[in-house]
């Protein structure tokens, strides 16, 4: 099925001039009942009915990788980035719903709101439409079309416009008769050729000594620039021939601090084809104050298209909306539209680093774990040596300590000795080595005394772990809960040897942002960063399970149906009442209901639980079918599980039943 985005800028630069029907992404409309479901499945090209399942399962209260993974019936298969899709971009439909609210009641207050006009902004789909409509109506501080309707010239003005848009221009008038128009244009005849340029400035005196004509098109100017027809021919420039820009501001040239910007000293590219890393890059040595950075058309072309809009045949009053078309341009339409386009390609280029962050995290995370096995971590350097910590197979300290292979020290044989002792003592099976400062000499001391034959140490296998976000966690309240006795150097190592045993489970409990996922995280719009990220651990979790008697609070806080406090009840009730024997007994942590228990129970594990489901990822609300399943093919349910012989004699349509429903219990916590 082919798929795209809920969310994507691309063609903000690619459309052809039907904008308002064919932006990407849409962010308004009403998202109850099936007008939202059908706007989101024609968007994201799904079926209607799959969507339709997936906002009501959302509305109960279902998380996604439930959804994803126990109502596959109802909702045709739909994958987790799927249901992603459709959730994000029904949040911007709830947004946009409200904005759409707070919109209708501006213009209700002043008492300008029509019949027609909210039925257009109910109806509309787009979030720049929509504030296009508005734009006539978004209270502003006091323009200078504000000021030339205060002296009464907005008839004038609108009799102007209304006369350029004749093919011909008026014809002579005698004195003192014919049409009242044209006698006002030939009052005014006399100062069509005032300039717009000669104008003075807002607040600049004397402004009451301007023309009335001059003050006249001021009202034309704004006009034109809250046309939505306007506007989105200038949009229509900019995606077709906007060019991004930047220069580097001569003063920063030579300094230290530009020349990682050197790239971009003089740089000029189609802003469509323009990737995210180099406009983060951009955007970067902007915010630093080196580059100047710059969106530009083609103004001529565009001013033209412009006048053909609002002027046919020549004359006075052509000639005066031709003049008030090039002001409306230069002075209000395009610095808008510039800086909607900025934002929109700033928007884009974040879209596209999230996309990549998020994927090098969920590498991260689901990196194959070695297991249950001793573990020396190394946290390499070379002033304040190499930081040692020995862990037992559930990655408890056994010892620790310091050594000195390297400069300036150089206390190679020392910290030989060191080594081949703890690997003895301790009966070490692997060897984890930070990846941060001398981690290549660190690599191959320790591989030269693995290889040494006389060690016997041939057996002990050796990592390169990634070291981000180490520091962070060993500084961190969690830390100091778990290691309250040692130093942060010590909890670093003991975080990356934990790292190689279970990445996910160490990694958890550091906030994603310090983990290190790509070069420009930091350049990005951080909150939306956060919740992809802790979306992408939420599914990592979720996806591999959790063992229920062993997990930490970090590790339970992201379970499906879980958070923060119900982690830290689980976890009290563990320590009080011992070890988990079935998934039943989760019905007795405090406020843990059944919404909350349908949401987690199928993504916890109890391996030694005495019904082997429970330590499946087959949900409760299913086990009487498996256990049915099992008295068919007169087998246990032990011998059913893993077992592909037995498992193919299943005819899987004998058992398809209905979902049952979501259950709610009051005060219960989702």
């Amino acid at each position: 099925m082919n798929r795209q985005p809920p969310y994507s800028k691309e063609n903000e630069y690619k459309n052809n001039s039907e904008h308002s029907a064919n932006r990407a992404l849409p962010l308004s409309g009403e998202p109850e009942g099936a007008s939202g479901a059908s706007f989101i499945s024609h968007s994201l090209s799904l079926p209607l009915q799959s969507v339709s399942a997936v906002l009501t399962l959302l509305n109960e209260g279902c998380t996604i990788p439930f959804i994803s993974r126990y109502r596959k019936e109802r909702t045709g298969g739909l994958d987790e980035v799927q249901i992603t899709d459709i959730s994000e971009l029904y949040d911007r439909l709830k947004e946009l719903g409200k904005r759409k609210e707070t919109i209708l009641k501006t213009i209700r207050e002043q008492e300008k709101l029509t019949p027609e006009l909210e039925a257009r902004i109910r109806a509309c789909m787009d979030s720049t439409e929509l504030e296009d409509i508005y734009l006539p109506y978004k209270p502003k501080r006091r323009t200078r079309a504000q000021i030339a309707r205060e002296q009464g010239l907005e008839p004038l003005a609108l009799a102007i416009m209304e006369e350029a848009k004749k093919p011909t221009a008026p014809p002579d008038l005698p004195e003192g008769g014919g049409d009242k128009l044209a006698s006002i244009l030939q009052k005014y005849q006399g100062r069509a050729k005032e300039s717009l340029s000669s104008r003075v400035h807002i607040g600049t005196p004397p402004l009451s000594g301007r023309s009335g004509g001059a003050l006249a098109l001021d009202i034309i100017a704004e006009l034109v620039s809250e046309n939505q027809q306007a506007r989105n021919t200038v949009r229509t420039a900019y995606q077709r021939g906007a060019v991004i820009t930047s220069k580097v501001i001569k003063k920063m040239k030579d300094t230290d601090e530009a020349q990682k910007f050197a790239d971009y000293f003089d740089f000029s590219e189609p802003l469509r084809r323009c990737n995210s890393h180099r406009l983060l890059a951009m955007r970067r040595g902007e915010d630093q104050g080196i580059l100047r950075v710059s969106i530009t058309i083609d103004g001529e072309e565009c001013i033209s298209r412009l006048i053909r809009q609002f002027v046919r045949g020549h004359g006075v009053c052509q000639t005066l909306v031709s003049q008030a078309v090039e002001d409306s341009f230069k002075r209000l339409i395009n610095p808008s539209i510039e800086n909607e386009f900025a934002t929109l390609s700033k928007e884009r280029a974040d879209e596209e680093a999230i996309k990549v962050f998020t994927e090098n995290l969920r590498q991260l995370l689901l990196s194959p774990p070695l297991g249950q096995k001793r573990v020396l971590a190394l946290d390499p350097g070379f002033t304040n040596g190499c930081k040692i910590a020995c862990l037992d197979e559930q990655g408890n300290l056994l010892h620790h300590e310091i050594i000195y292979p390297h400069p300036p020290r150089n206390q190679t044989r020392q910290a030989t000795e060191a080594l081949q002792r703890m690997i003895n003592t301790y009966k070490i099976e692997a060897i984890a080595i930070g990846n941060g400062t001398a981690s290549r000499e660190s690599e191959t001391f320790i591989s030269n005394i693995l290889q040494n034959s006389a060690n016997n140490f041939g057996n002990i296998l050796k990592y390169v772990v990634s070291e981000d976000g180490a520091s962070i966690y060993s500084a961190s309240p969690v830390a100091r809960e778990e290691f309250p006795n040692e130093d942060v150097t010590t909890r670093g190592a003991i975080s990356i040897g934990r790292r190689l045993m279970d990445p996910l489970a160490e990694l958890v409990k550091i906030d994603p942002k310090s983990i290190g996922v790509g070069q420009y995280q930091h350049d990005v719009d951080q909150s939306k960063l956060k919740h992809s990220l802790d979306q992408t651990v939420m599914s990592c979790v979720n996806q591999v399970g959790v063992n229920l008697n062993t997990a930490s609070l970090h590790l339970l806080t992201y379970v499906s149906g879980l958070g923060p406090a119900l982690a830290r009840n689980i976890i009290d009730y563990r320590r009080e009442h011992g070890p988990f024997t079935s998934r039943a007994q989760l019905k007795k942590v405090k406020r843990l209901g059944d919404t909350a228990y349908q949401q987690c129970a199928g993504f916890l594990r109890i391996p030694d639980a005495k019904n082997p489901l429970d330590n499946s990822a087959v949900h409760p609300e299913s086990y009487h079918i498996v256990e049915q399943m099992a008295k068919d093919l007169k087998c246990t349910i032990k011998d059913l599980i893993g077992n592909k012989k037995l498992l193919a004699e299943i005819d899987v349509k004998r058992y398809l039943t209905p979902q049952p429903p979501l259950r709610r219990e009051r005060g219960s916590e989702a």
